[in-house]
């Protein structure tokens, strides 16, 4: 049985329990238990606190977790990082009050920063030459420029918009984050033949993610020229079809090429094209 460690509630928890639904690994609905085990995957899912986690992993509690990278940066503990999930995304910052001028990293020297991440702070400004006054925050970190705790906030940013409503401006990035697969360095081999199942189911899905599997029919006389516009995994698969100067073609495109794609492939006669998503793709 493998354990995993999950946070316990927030976007990172919903975008896990989502990875593990496409994955096809059932979990129980039950709210406010601390360890669930799956009816049909070998794993137990431990639900942390999402700095709990890294140490967690670190220690053996937990053989595996899925965390923020922002989270594995400050707490340094030794983990493994297995692989990147790309989900979860967002960035560390250093936001001021709207209405100060900012003249760059200079600006910050004896300043009082709020953050939840000391130690990511405390490195990057010493790596800057930069000596401010670090304040720990452990609740809404956004409101201490506000309320005169502090000149600046070091923290976690997405869209922007909980800044925008404190009256703060990003200035800069420090550090970009995305969810993370850990895990402990002493893992047994039977642990490790599970997460190599984990790590199979999970990138199948995330293979399959933003890609669509699209059908078409095309004229024989067109065939190569049609074939040389389309961008697919390997070769498309051509097959017969009854009216014998037509045949079929299917292909898989990514959707950020998709609509460019689709329209040359309407310019060269392409027709009848069935466009459907793509679950899970096994390369």
């Amino acid at each position: 049985m493998l354990r995993i460690a999950v946070q316990a509630k927030g976007r990172l928890y919903e975008d896990t329990m989502s990875l593990f639904e496409e994955s096809d690994i059932k979990l129980s609905s039950v709210k406010r238990t601390l360890l669930i085990q799956s009816p049909n995957f070998p794993i137990e899912v431990l639900f942390l606190r999402d700095d709990d986690i890294p140490q967690s992993v670190a220690l053996g509690v937990a053989d595996v977790g899925i965390v923020g990278e922002n989270e594995v940066e400050e707490r340094e503990e030794d983990v493994e990082i297995i692989k990147r999930l790309g989900f979860s995304k967002c960035r560390l910052s250093l936001a001021i009050p709207k209405n100060e001028a900012y003249t760059g990293l200079p600006w910050f020297r004896g300043k009082k920063i709020a953050t939840s991440y000391p130690g990511i702070l405390k490195r990057f400004m010493k790596q800057q030459g930069i000596d401010s006054d670090v304040h720990v925050i452990t609740g809404s970190v956004e409101i201490a420029p506000g309320i005169g705790l502090a000149d600046a906030i070091f923290d976690i940013v997405s869209s922007g918009s909980t800044l925008f409503s404190n009256h703060l401006k990003e200035v800069e990035i420090v550090m970009k984050s995305e969810a993370l697969l850990i895990g402990n360095k002493q893992m047994t081999e039977d642990k490790k033949e599970i997460l190599e199942q984990l790590l199979f189911r999970i990138d199948a899905v995330k293979t399959a993610e933003d890609k669509k599997y699209v059908m078409m029919n095309v004229p024989k006389d067109r065939l190569k020229d049609i074939i040389a516009v389309l961008p697919g995994m390997k070769s498309p698969t051509v097959l017969a079809l009854a009216q014998e100067d037509w045949c079929g073609v299917h292909t898989v495109l990514d959707e950020k090429c998709f609509w460019e794609i689709i329209g040359k492939l309407k310019a060269l006669g392409a027709q009848g094209i069935l466009v459907t998503p793509i679950e899970k793709m096994i390369v």
